[in-house]
């Protein structure tokens, strides 16, 4: 066999070629996500980080802003407290279309192994398939079952949560200093 014949013959084979992590990769991976799109997503809150695959952060922000709202619209005569809640509205919605996009680009960083972050899982960070356990949650999911509940099949009246719905930010704050005093005293334990 002549020089010319063997060259040719490593021509029409060439060796093959390990893929590199170019722009057509990147395009190929179904799990990447498009920031853009994210952002868009989250002009309704929450769904952007959905979109990524962080259904808890999605869920938590579309009640965080629907519970603003709400009181919102409860409290339409107190006029501090709504310029307040007007701008908070405005910071929380700006900083989750931030938030998608920045969580999407982190993502297909972490995809092509640049950035180490925690991924959602295939079900989203445990949700909602492997809905994790929360004493806060579940009591308040209770609580707000159980006055629902007394309305309508036992028509009692819910007036009364006019004047004492302050009770809850109260009980949330105090479990919420007594839980970073837990955490301090464990780190301060193991120090």
């Amino acid at each position: 066999m002549s020089e010319a014949s063997a060259m040719i013959n490593r021509e029409d084979y060439p060796e093959p070629q390990q893929p590199v992590a170019g722009p057509y990769y990147k395009q190929q991976d179904p799990r990447r996500k498009t920031p853009f799109l994210a952002a868009l997503l989250s002009v309704i809150p929450g769904l952007g980080q959905v979109y990524v695959g962080y259904y808890k952060q999605g869920f938590t922000n579309i009640l965080t802003v629907g519970t603003v709202m709400s009181i919102l619209v409860w409290a339409d005569d107190d006029v501090p407290f709504f310029v307040l809640g007007v701008f908070f509205i405005i910071f929380f919605e700006l900083y989750n279309i931030i938030d998608a996009a920045r969580r999407a680009s982190l993502y297909n960083l972490s995809l092509e192994g640049i950035e180490q972050i925690q991924l959602p899982d295939q079900l989203g960070d445990g949700f909602p398939g492997g809905l994790s356990g929360s004493y806060l949650g579940g009591g308040v999911l209770l609580l707000f079952g159980i006055i629902a509940m007394s309305n309508t099949v036992f028509g009692v009246s819910l007036e009364w949560i006019e004047t004492w719905w302050p009770v809850a930010p109260i009980a949330l704050g105090g479990y919420l200093v007594y839980k970073a005093y837990q955490d301090q005293q464990s780190s301060n334990e193991s120090v």
